[in-house]
């Protein structure tokens, strides 16, 4: 199989972002977005989903974290569409439950070309480090809607903000993880009735 990788980026007025991702690495990273909390997060999603993960981005964090860290969703989404291609023989569903310590969260995603988004977390602080906690729904739906994907994001329980937040990134990677593998079954065609995804 060729490899899997994507590298983009994207300039506007409120950032300048490069964003290097490639599916079929070993969770090595290499983050700075300015915003530490939200590196933090990133880092988890790149390890537990063995995914090789290079972003830079210089926003405008003299605003707030909000153009930071939707964008970085947007070009996340971007290079996750370029990586995985035609979607020929991969398994394009994935799920995870993921615990950390009282949180557990549920993620569930299918690559089916068609965008959706459906979360369901509670914060009670408005920012964790110096990132707006409301972004977190920001982040998913930027990548869920670039990547046209079909993503659910559902906290089960947890009460401490940074376990809810961390466990929803890293239910994402495994759930992408899953959906991104090959399934030598299907033998090059792509899963699904219509023959295309």
């Amino acid at each position: 199989m060729e490899p899997r990788i994507a590298t983009i980026n994207r300039v506007t007025k409120e950032t300048d972002i490069t964003l290097m991702l490639n599916l079929d690495g070993s969770g090595k990273c290499n983050l700075n977005t300015g915003i530490g909390f939200f590196d933090h997060m990133l880092n988890g999603f790149a390890r537990h989903g063995l995914f090789d993960l290079e972003l830079v981005c210089k926003g405008d964090l003299e605003v707030d974290s909000h153009h930071t860290v939707e964008d970085c969703g947007i070009v996340l989404g971007q290079a996750l569409k370029e990586a995985v291609g035609d979607k020929k023989a991969i398994k394009r569903y994935g799920s995870a439950m993921l615990p950390m310590d009282e949180a557990l969260v549920l993620c569930a995603v299918d690559l089916s070309g068609r965008p959706y988004f459906s979360y369901n977390a509670q914060y009670t602080v408005p920012l964790l480090g110096d990132m707006q906690t409301e972004m977190i729904h920001d982040f998913f739906y930027a990548v869920s809607y670039t990547a046209s994907m079909n993503l659910h994001i559902k906290q089960i329980s947890g009460s401490n903000n940074h376990h809810i937040a961390e466990s929803s990134f890293k239910a994402f990677a495994k759930a992408l993880d899953m959906a991104t593998m090959y399934e030598e079954r299907l033998n090059g065609s792509v899963w699904s009735t219509k023959g295309v995804l």
